[in-house]
């Protein structure tokens, strides 16, 4: 059974997170995405877990639907999107001579599983009321083997393994290897990676270090229009908890069919940069800075390109042994707004995002809808654009020191040119 799965959302107990997500919400906008299996996100927190507890049955083992009632009828209102229980959970501790920040993505199959997690982090002094992502002073070792004996087919992935600020291989303040940051021994336990907005497969193939793990992506949504800006598409023969991690525990590779991928330009930590001063660098020019920015003379944030260049022991354009297919996206929205030269949050993109999601569900519209269909209902430019995209006729200004990449679909010439007429 094809199924898309998105896996590291937030829910509005997060910090700086939308207020709107909530979960009725998020079944509703994964209907509009043509998202099947949507994480819970922030289970360790107490209203949100709650919520989920209240909210949520299991429909399948492992695997949750929305449970509303209508009070006029007393009956449940349905919806076919799916839930799995997960959470992001923030661990910052010293070891060796650094400072570490790791980010971590935790999949549970139950809630008493949740449920032992949650006091077994309460008994070590965890603050988990704070925020739906809280921070732990406990080392990434400890905190799997906490997941681990809560229930052992629990899954902790590293999140956005990228990031300079926040992850297992960021350049700020992560490793080197998955070993060096759970130990040999329980480095056999990590069986996938995040590879996070900033980069994509083909980056991680050059470290063949990875070979042996699974590379997911996730939204890392903190909004309900995220979702799904990444999603990772999966052959289960069930919908099951266990029927996911047995393809991330065997390695998989029949049933793990591709991962939709943001193009890694469009990261916001994909180049190297000072955002400040507006200097975006490449790693050669990095180097030749000396890792100073050109304006003020002050520390660059290494971006994962860099990062990814100087962990690899493969050249660009090798092709891991064990590489699951990929294929890059750009968000709809982004699409709308950049073919009408507006922003994203504006109520024409809005509408028109409305309009072609009620016709079919987001992912459908980017890869295989029919476009010939979408003639005489939109219009003309928008899907040529999405003709292009398919094709992969986009240009991307990268992103660097937190500010995301543009995409460009449209040159300012055609989008003024006549040819371009009402695109609505």
């Amino acid at each position: 059974m094809k199924t898309i799965l998105d896996l590291h959302i937030h829910s509005r107990f997060s910090r700086a997170c939308s207020k709107d997500l909530t979960l009725p919400n998020i079944a509703r906008w994964c209907e509009r995405k043509g998202i099947d299996i949507v994480g819970t996100g922030d289970f360790t927190h107490p209203v949100w877990l709650s919520e989920i507890k209240n909210q949520l049955t299991e429909s399948e083992p492992g695997i949750f639907r929305l449970r509303i009632g209508d009070p006029i009828s007393r009956t449940e209102i349905g919806s076919p999107a799916r839930f799995m229980l997960t959470t992001e959970l923030s661990s910052i501790y010293k070891q060796g001579d650094k400072v570490r920040r790791v980010h971590h993505l935790i999949c549970m199959p139950t809630i008493a599983a949740v449920e032992r997690l949650v006091a077994a982090l309460e008994a070590r002094g965890c603050n988990l009321k704070s925020d739906g992502r809280p921070i732990l002073g406990l080392n990434s070792k400890e905190l799997l083997q906490i997941v681990l004996e809560a229930d052992s087919r629990s899954l902790l992935i590293p999140a956005h393994a990228w990031t300079p600020w926040f992850a297992i291989f960021g350049s700020e303040s992560g490793f080197d290897s998955i070993e060096e940051c759970f130990g040999d021994e329980l480095a056999k336990e990590i069986h996938a990676i995040e590879t996070g907005l900033s980069s994509d497969p083909p980056m991680n193939w050059r470290l063949s270090a990875l070979d042996r793990v699974m590379l997911v992506s996730n939204s890392d949504a903190h909004s309900l229009r995220n979702l799904g800006r990444e999603a990772n598409q999966l052959d289960l023969a069930e919908q099951s908890f266990d029927a996911f991690s047995s393809i991330l525990k065997n390695r998989d590779r029949t049933r793990f069919l591709q991962t939709l991928e943001f193009f890694p330009e469009e990261g916001k930590y994909h180049a190297d940069g000072h955002r400040l001063c507006g200097a975006r660098l490449t790693p050669a020019e990095t180097k030749r800075q000396g890792g100073k920015c050109p304006v003020c003379g002050k520390p660059v944030t290494v971006g994962v390109l860099h990062r990814v260049d100087a962990l690899a022991d493969r050249p660009e354009g090798t092709r891991s042994p064990s590489a699951v297919p990929f294929t890059h996206l750009v968000p709809l929205e982004e699409v709308i707004a950049d073919t009408l030269g507006k922003g994203k949050g504006t109520k024409t993109v809005n509408d028109l995002y409305l309009k072609l999601t009620d016709i079919a569900p987001e992912f459908s519209l980017l890869f295989d809808f029919p476009l010939a269909d979408l003639a005489g209902r939109v219009a003309e430019p928008i899907i040529e654009a999405l003709r292009r995209l398919r094709e992969g006729k986009v240009k991307v200004l990268p992103g660097y020191d937190g500010e995301y990449g543009t995409i460009k679909i449209f040159s300012e010439e055609e989008r003024r040119g006549p040819a371009q007429g009402k695109l609505i």
